[in-house]
């Protein structure tokens, strides 16, 4: 591959509530025994991309646990690899990360020392499949200076969750607007970029001199009259989960069969890190209905329309709808549960009831498990 890798994952929002409190947004669990991360890294391995960072940053335990061996996504090889960076501090800099060009600007040597022509940017907490060829190769043909994969945003009310742009017939980016209120566009971008290595590291290298953090705000917007930024646009599923509501909007999608052969039936997969777990348990009386049910999983009452990750206990006569139930997480019994997203490693108390009016409850319960 012509090309090296860099996943920016170190992002902290607050429209995830509760749930980015311990954990960073790129290692939020996806579709049973995924994490967001693992589609990024994943689309990048089955591009041949054998060398790619990951830079992280808030809440990273968890990130960094999972990411601690690359041998499930195949970088571990002579060449090339798996790098993890977190800031650190240095002679010339004490800072966290400022912004996304900042953040590949502490790590500027990780480019330079790379041989390989171009720079392939993805964001940690999309959950698509793409191959990074086809964009590289329609950057080459274009003799692009940046592109940007783009796709078709048809809520007029997420587009101010993403930067929105509008192309000419030739795909040039001619307008490019940064989360604005209202967009006349319905044209978003994916946070996916390819560049050539030297260009960025000349581009990054300006930027840092002027104070300037960020790499929509101040490469992309404006140097897009100067440099031929172009876009390239996918029409396959594509989504971002950094809100709450779209979080649990896009695990309810996997319940679609179409959307889970598309990612786990046809090739290229997507890979995660294997836990050893036993597989899911259905005792006499439980009923389950269009959900997923990862290993590790013991079920006694009903689950309807709902994805449970690893390791959750389900109690007698519990009642679960339309729910997203991390892992880990022990529901006592009696209790109805519905419109929910459920926190990793709760105990949630027998005859509970949660249920999620007009917008999806967040439940962090933090009881005893066991009395001894």
């Amino acid at each position: 591959m012509r090309a090296i890798g860099i996943i920016l994952a170190g992002g902290n929002n607050n429209r995830m509530r509760e749930l980015s409190n311990k954990r960073a947004i790129a290692a939020m669990p996806i579709a049973g025994s995924y994490r967001s991360i693992d589609f990024a890294l994943s689309n990048m391995a089955s591009s041949h991309i054998q060398k790619v960072a990951v830079l992280t940053q808030y809440n990273a335990r968890s990130l960094n646990e999972h990411l601690s061996s690359s041998k499930w996504w195949d970088f571990g090889r002579k060449q090339g690899g798996l790098f993890v960076f977190t800031p650190t501090i240095t002679k010339e800099n004490s800072l966290w990360y400022q912004g996304t060009a900042d953040a590949i600007y502490q790590n500027l040597q990780f480019l330079k020392n790379s041989h390989e022509p171009y720079v392939v940017i993805a964001s940690g907490d999309c959950i698509y499949k793409l191959d990074y060829n086809k964009v590289l190769e329609y950057h080459i043909a274009k003799r692009a200076d940046v592109t940007v994969v783009c796709t078709t945003c048809d809520d007029p009310n997420e587009t101010e969750r993403f930067g929105v742009l509008r192309m000419n017939e030739d795909c040039r980016i001619e307008e490019f607007e940064e989360k604005p209120m209202v967009s006349s566009y319905n044209t978003i971008s994916t946070g996916i970029y390819v560049i050539r290595r030297r260009q960025l590291i000349e581009l990054i290298e300006k930027a840092a001199q002027e104070g300037r953090h960020d790499f929509v705000k101040d490469i992309l917007i404006r140097y897009k009259n100067l440099k031929r930024i172009y876009g390239y646009k996918i029409d396959t599923y594509w989504s971002n989960i950094s809100t709450a509501e779209a979080y649990y909007k896009t695990n309810m999608d996997f319940l679609q069969p179409e959307i889970r052969n598309f990612f786990f039936k046809q090739e290229p997969t997507i890979k995660t890190k294997i836990d050893d777990l036993p597989p899911a348990k259905y005792n006499p009386g439980a009923q389950v209905r269009n959900s997923l049910v990862a290993s590790g999983c013991i079920i006694n009452g009903v689950v309807e329309n709902s994805v449970l990750f690893k390791d959750v206990f389900v109690g007698n006569n519990c009642v679960i709808k339309n729910s997203v139930i991390l892992n880990n997480v022990y529901l006592g019994d009696n209790t109805h549960i519905e419109n929910c997203i459920v926190e990793s490693r709760d105990t949630i108390r027998a005859n509970s009831y949660y249920c999620g009016e007009g917008e999806v409850k967040i439940v962090v319960e933090k009881n005893d498990r066991y009395v001894l």
